[in-house]
Order: structure tokens, then sequence, then C-alpha cells
């Protein structure tokens, strides 16, 4: 894959916020109409910046115009290749808290309902989703969440003793929104994300992520990697924390596309994410997805993320959740995927770019040393903005 590919088909005709580590420390960089724009002096953060009223009009009025060498900046953010005195991409979001949607596809839904039948044993996965598909079969796909048909399945899964948790988040009236991950665990795209070595049964969950500001109003979107250990939370979902909050879990990039003219809410909807994973031992998968067939729509989502009950004063993102499970055999027939170290996930969408990491361990990946008390730190040294300091507009 060539740096051009792996940048938005149209680049010179979106707007972009990225986030860059310089040699001073991290950058809120825009783009637009193919130029960059510093806006670390005006905001300090990426946070504050997209908090702004008009984040798109903040570029020309506030940024600084600055040279960036952007294909140098992508490539240097591969992990075996970096060069910590060369601009390198990073997640683009900085004080954002990392929310995720889950069990929002009908194929996600499913497979959650086998991992929990399964009680995290792979090896049964595919004898169980036979088993669950007789029962349901898939013609929830227009199932409306919280409809009076939705509690009329519900009430006929209940007679069969085939009630789950998963299915009462897939098609009952409230979401399921958690926190995948702490403020600015993300790795960007380039790094290593992590597989937990406990798990015996793991995949990517390649998602469209919303960009959501501090009063609720969705900003952008980028690409997401929620990784998953399937084995763990299908032991037991209160075990979702560990399953999903690991080190290197959590991958976002390569760039936020900011909402313009061009691009809107509804051109998530139509996307496409593709998803390919490439391991050492000569293992191929490449599958496509759907943004809209989920089953919730996303701006629902985001209103019951936040609003009058739930408040995230630097903003947030939102993983919508995965329409992907891969159930690719990985060795043994029914023995289905699980990541090996080595795996390279890409994650790409023509608009949005490709997010691209390579899996280990996760006590092989960088551990996490920059937090907000690293950034804030920093910044007071640039004698830049904080934004408790009154940097956001």
């Amino acid at each position: 894959m060539t740096k051009t590919e792996a940048l938005p088909e149209d680049l010179a005709e979106g707007c972009f916020g990225l986030r860059v580590q310089l040699p001073e420390g991290p950058a809120a960089v825009a783009l637009l109409g193919g130029a960059a724009f510093d806006m670390t002096p005006a905001f300090g953060t990426c946070s504050a910046w997209l908090n702004a009223a008009d984040p798109v009009g903040a570029i020309r009025l506030r940024g600084v115009p600055m040279a960036l060498d952007l294909a140098g900046a992508l490539a240097n953010a591969h992990h075996a290749a970096r060069d910590a005195a060369r601009p390198f991409l990073l997640a683009p979001v900085d004080l954002q808290v990392i929310k995720a949607a889950g069990v929002t596809y009908v194929r996600s839904m499913l497979e959650r309902v086998i991992e929990e039948r399964c009680r995290g044993d792979a090896t049964q996965a595919e004898a169980v989703r036979a088993e669950v598909r007789g029962i349901i079969g898939d013609d929830l796909a227009n199932l409306v969440p919280g409809s009076a048909e939705a509690a009329a399945v519900k009430a006929a899964l209940v007679a069969k003793g085939w009630w789950s948790q998963y299915l009462e988040v897939g098609i009952g009236p409230d979401a399921e929104v958690f926190t995948k991950g702490p403020v600015m665990s993300a790795v960007g795209t380039g790094a290593k994300v992590g597989v937990h070595p406990m798990s015996a049964w793991s995949n990517p969950e390649p998602e469209a992520v919303l960009v959501v500001n501090a009063g609720g109003r969705i900003v952008g979107a980028t690409l997401g990697n929620d990784v998953n250990l399937r084995d763990v939370e299908g032991r037991s979902a209160l075990l979702l924390g560990r399953a999903k909050d690991n080190n290197a879990s959590c991958a976002l990039g390569p760039m936020i596309r900011l909402f313009d003219a061009g691009f809107t809410l509804e051109d998530v909807r139509r996307a496409e994410l593709r998803v390919t994973i490439a391991g050492r031992d000569g293992f191929a998968l490449d599958e496509r997805g759907a943004v809209g067939a989920i089953a919730r729509d996303p701006a629902d989502v985001v209103a019951q993320m936040i609003g009058a009950h739930h408040q995230y004063p630097d903003g947030a993102v939102l993983f919508l959740g995965t329409p992907f499970s891969p159930v690719k055999d990985r060795g043994a027939p029914g023995m289905g995927f699980t990541h090996h170290p080595g795996d390279v996930v890409r994650i790409a969408s023509p608009r949005l770019g490709v997010l691209e990491n390579e899996v280990d361990r996760t006590d092989a990946c960088p551990p996490w040393a920059f937090g907000v008390g690293a950034l804030m730190a920093n910044l007071a040294r640039r004698g830049l903005p904080r934004p408790d300091l009154g940097g956001a507009a």
C-alpha cells in the first residue's frame, strides 16, 4: 500500500483534523484544501479546537499556516521505522473521552450471543452458531430496537429460553454504551495494537467513529479498531473492561474528517468499511461491511451517550459498533478466527483513509506513558493555551 492509498481519496477537497507529534510536543493540525494549519497556538489541544463553535471556520481565522510533509509523517508513524526526532501521526484525539457502542449490528449481536452460549470456548462456536441461526435466523436486520415488533421477538425468545443480555441491548430500547479506554490511551495508525496473552480468541473490530463536541454536536468522523478478546467477554459480560481496555487495544485514525458542505453524517451512514488481515503464517482475510447496516441510527446512539444526564466537557469520540465479526477458520475447521502476533490489520474507507496497525502482545507493545498530566505540562512549557485556562473558543 502506498502512502497516497492510505489517505482519503479526496484529501484536497475535504477538511481534516490531525494530531502530529513534533520534536517539541504534540500539535493539533488542520488540513484544508490540502494546506496545513497549526491550530495549537490558538487552542492548545485538538479537543479545544473541535469544541469551538465553528471548527472549520476557525482554521482560516486562527490557524497558523505550516509546512507539513504529510506523506513523511504518515510513513514515520510506522512503529518499526519511527524516528522520534521527525514528525509522525498520533491518534487524532487527545482529551476527548473514548466511548463505544456495542451490539449495534445484527451480525455482531448474533456473534455476542454465540460467545455467551459458548462461555468463551471457541471450539463450540460453529455448532452454537448454527443452533442460534436456526432459532433466530437473519430476519432481525430490519427490526427497529425498542419497537413493538422487537418486544414481540423478545417475548418469543424468552419463551424458548434463549433470551440474552446481548439481544436486550441489540433490539431493546437502550443501547450499550461503554468507555472503551481512558482519555489519551488510543494509538494511531502505524502503531502496534495489543492483544492480551491471556486470550486465545481475539479479533479486530473495525468501526466508524464519530467525533462529538461538548454540546453533543457531531463534528466529524474517523476510523477505529476496538480490539476485543472474545473468549474473555464470552465468559462473562462483567469482564467487558478486561476484554476491551488493555495496553494499545484502541486505535484511531489516520485523521478526523470534519463535517462541512462536502461531507456530512449522511456520508458516514452511506460509507463502506473494508478490513483486511495479513498474517505471517500466510493467513489472509478481506471483508467489507456497510456502516448503514447498523440497527440504530448513529445520531440516536450519540443522543444516548451525551445529553442532560451525561456530559463530556472536552467532547467524546464514539465507536459505532462493528459490522464485522471474522469467522473464517484459522487452523482446525470450526475453530474460527483469532489474532496471531504479527497480523497486519487495515481498516479502510475511501473518504476517511486507512488505519493500519500490527498486532502484538499487550506487554510487547510500547507502554502508555504520555497522559493528561504530561500534556498539560508540555503545553505550559511551550507557552501554549491549556483547556483549563480558556483555550477553547
